[in-house]
């Protein structure tokens, strides 16, 4: 589910996208706005940066910044089959950090396809 939102990135840092797309599970975004409609239990995680964030968040997601997401994941949320689902801006810098916390040994993490982009232009609901 490669999400094309106008990004023009690396052909390695694309491939490395792709290898991590493969060892994960994506959630389209729709999915994870339904789930928060009907007040499902999962943690929903914005791993952008603070100045992304400034523009606006999906309601219910928790920020933990892609550079101290593993080190601070743990004390967040202990638990290793707690459903986390994480975005970014575009899909890429969540899918690499769904594969890394499976690394971590967390076995129901999930990386929303599309991002933080693919949510807005879906019309779907913001703060």
């Amino acid at each position: 589910m490669r999400y094309q939102g106008g990004m023009d990135h690396s052909p390695r840092f694309d491939k490395l996208c792709d290898d991590a797309r493969a060892n994960i599970t994506e959630i389209s975004a729709e999915e994870v706005a339904d789930r928060i409609a009907k007040g499902s239990s999962f943690a929903l995680v914005d791993v952008r940066e603070e100045s992304e964030l400034a523009k606006g968040r999906i309601k219910t997601a928790r920020h933990m910044g892609r550079g101290i997401l593993e080190r601070d994941i743990e004390k967040a949320i202990p638990d290793l089959d707690a459903e986390i689902v994480l975005y970014c801006g575009g899909g890429y810098r969540s899918a690499l950090s769904a594969e890394s916390l499976q690394k971590m040994g967390y076995r129901n993490v999930k990386s929303m396809a599309g991002g933080w982009r693919g949510w807005k232009e879906k019309g779907l609901p913001t703060e």
